[in-house]
């Protein structure tokens, strides 16, 4: 068997997602950044994301990095989102 053909094998086992993700591995920054970028596109135009929402955050974002981004907030850092997602809901 050809190593082209093992690695189309093997490629053809994972998801869609781990693919996109194993390629984007491979870009420098720049390009990945590009990837990320029409993945966020595609997000709002089928309606995954509110749009004035993620422009809203961009607008923050250099405002409020010193904020986020200093030495006393650095444990906050480690902290799984998805648990404080869970937790949020829990609340409500």
């Amino acid at each position: 068997m050809s190593m082209a053909l093992a690695a189309e094998e093997r490629m053809g086992d994972m998801s869609t997602a781990e693919r996109i993700f194993k390629e984007a591995q491979k870009l420098p920054d720049t390009l990945a950044q590009e990837v990320l970028d029409f993945i966020e596109y595609i997000e709002i135009k089928h309606g995954l994301r509110d749009r004035l929402t993620e422009e809203l955050k961009q607008a923050q974002e250099p405002v409020m990095r010193h904020v986020w981004d200093n030495q006393d907030d650095e444990v906050w850092n480690a902290v799984p989102m998805s648990g404080l997602k869970e937790e949020c809901s829990h609340e409500s």
